[in-house]
C-alpha cells in the first residue's frame, strides 16, 4: 500500500510552503529514513524523510508552493502500485513559488495563445518537467501527445533532438550555461536584502582594532577546553562582548516599527552561518544573560542545526542586533559593506586577524589586527552615535580585563 509524502507544520507559520528540491527523480527506489523532499519557509530549509522504502511518485513538482497537509508524493510499495498511481490525472498544484495565479487555458483550443503560458498550468508529467528543467527547455512551445494532451519525456527528448540538430545561431550575444532557478533560500536571501536596502538609509563605518589581549584571552581559554567542555572561539568573544555593551546604547537594539523607533528590552544576537547553499542568521536569545560559556554551546548548537537543515523558524526571529564574522573563513584583511538585518538597526561585520606594521610609542611594531565594518541605518542611528559604540567597542577589545568581570565567564 502506498504511503502519502505530505507537508508537515514547520514552526507556528500557517501559509504554503515551497518545494525546493525532490531528493531523487520519479520512479526512483528510495530507502526508509532517506531525505526524499527539501521544502522552505522564509529561510528555513528542512528535509522531509521518507517514512518507508518504496518507490518515489511525485505529485507536485518542485518549485511550487502547497499548503499545510496536502499531499505532494506517495511511496509506491511496488513498481505495479507505482504504474497505477502515475496512470491517475496528476494534481495541479494551486499556487507557485515564483508566479501569480493566472487563468487556465482551454485545452480544447487549438489556437496559438497570445501570450506566454504559464509553465505551472501546462498539463507535463513530472518526469518530462524535471527533464525540461535539466536541459532548459520551454515547454510553453510544446504540444503534448501523452492522454489530454499532457507532455511526456518523450515530447521533451524531441525538443532537445531539435535543438542539438539545429546550426548556432550567427549572433555575437553571450550563449547562457545554465539556469539556477531563483527560489528556496537563495530567493528568501535576495527578498530580504532588496527589502533592507530598499526601506532603510544605510552607511557603513571601516576601521581596524589592534586584537593582542584578545588573541592573549582566546588562548588561554582554548588551553581550558576540558574543564569548559567547549572550544571558544573570537565569535563567542564577540557576541559576549557586543550583548554587554548594547546596554549602554539601547538605540542601537532597535527597530523602526511604522512611525516609531522601537527600543527592545531583550538583546538577541544573530550570528550568521554560512551554508553551501547561501547563509542564514540564527539568534542567541537573551545573550547578555548568558555566560561566554553558554554563548559558545549555544552557537555551536544552532550552526549545527544550520548545517543539518534542522533550524525551525523560532531560530531565526527575534534578532535585534547581528554579527558577521568573514574572517573564520579565511577572510584575512579586508572591508566590505555588511547589509543590515531586516527590522534591525545595525549589523557589525569583521574580517580575519592579521599580523599588521603598526605604530606604538614612537615605535614600528607587529600586531595582530582586527578589520571591522559597522553598518547602520542612519534613520535611528547618527554618526556620532556609532562612533560612540565603536569607540567602547575597541577599548573593551584592546583591556579586556579592565572592563569585564571575567569572574563570571562561566
Amino acid at each position: 500500500m502506498s504511503v502519502p509524502i505530505a507537508v508537515p507544520k514547520v514552526g507556528w507559520g500557517t501559509e504554503p510552503l515551497e518545494l525546493v528540491e525532490w531528493k531523487a527523480a520519479e520512479g526512483s527506489l528510495i530507502h526508509r529514513d532517506n531525505p526524499v523532499l527539501v521544502i522552505t519557509t522564509k529561510k528555513i530549509e528542512s528535509d522531509i524523510h521518507a517514512e518507508t522504502a518504496g518507490y518515489l511518485h511525485i505529485v507536485v513538482p518542485e518549485g511550487n508552493k502547497a499548503p499545510i497537509g496536502s499531499i505532494v508524493g506517495f511511496i509506491a510499495a511496488s513498481q505495479e502500485e507505482l504504474q497505477t498511481l502515475q496512470k491517475e490525472k496528476p494534481t495541479e498544484p494551486s499556487t507557485t513559488a515564483s508566479e501569480p495565479d493566472r487563468p487556465v487555458k482551454n485545452e480544447s483550443e487549438n489556437t496559438a495563445p497570445s501570450a506566454p503560458a504559464d509553465r505551472s498550468r501546462i498539463r507535463i508529467s513530472p518526469a518530462a518537467r524535471r527533464m525540461a528543467e535539466e536541459h532548459s527547455v520551454d515547454i510553453s512551445n510544446i504540444v503534448g501527445t501523452g492522454p489530454g494532451g499532457m507532455i511526456n519525456r518523450e515530447d521533451i527528448q524531441k525538443s532537445i533532438d531539435r535543438k542539438v540538430q539545429a546550426p548556432p545561431p550567427a549572433t555575437t550575444e553571450k550563449r547562457i550555461k545554465s539556469k539556477i532557478p531563483l527560489r528556496g533560500m537563495r530567493a528568501a536571501i535576495a527578498e530580504n536584502m532588496y527589502q533592507s536596502l530598499s526601506t532603510s538609509a544605510q552607511l557603513t563605518v571601516m576601521g581596524e582594532i589592534e586584537m593582542t589581549e584578545i588573541v592573549k584571552l582566546r588562548d588561554a581559554l582554548v588551553k581550558q577546553v576540558d574543564a569548559f567542555g567547549v572550544n571558544i572561539t573570537y565569535t563567542d568573544i564577540l557576541v559576549f562582548m557586543i550583548a554587554r555593551i548594547l546596554h549602554n546604547y539601547p538605540v542601537i537594539n532597535s527597530s523602526i516599527i511604522e512611525n516609531e523607533i522601537i527600543l527592545w528590552e531583550d538583546i538577541n544576537i544573530g550570528v550568521a552561518v554560512a551554508l553551501e547553499d547561501g547563509l542564514i542568521v540564527p539568534v542567541v536569545s537573551h545573550a547578555d544573560k548568558k555566560s561566554l560559556i553558554e554563548i559558545s554551546r549555544n552557537i555551536k548548537e544552532l550552526a549545527s542545526r544550520a548545517k543539518e537543515k534542522r533550524l525551525t523558524p523560532d531560530h531565526v526571529t527575534g534578532g535585534t542586533f547581528t554579527i558577521t564574522n568573514l574572517g573564520a573563513r579565511g577572510g584575512g584583511y579586508r572591508f566590505e559593506t555588511v547589509i543590515i538585518n531586516p527590522r534591525e538597526s545595525a549589523i557589525f561585520g569583521t574580517g580575519g586577524i592579521t599580523d599588521r606594521v603598526v605604530a606604538r610609542d614612537g615605535q614600528i611594531v607587529i600586531r595582530p589586527v582586527m578589520t571591522y565594518y559597522f553598518t547602520y541605518d542612519h534613520r535611528v542611528i547618527d554618526g556620532a552615535l556609532a562612533a560612540d559604540f565603536i569607540n567602547s567597542l575597541t577599548r573593551l577589545l584592546e583591556n579586556p580585563y579592565l572592563s569585564l568581570d571575567w569572574k563570571k565567564i562561566v
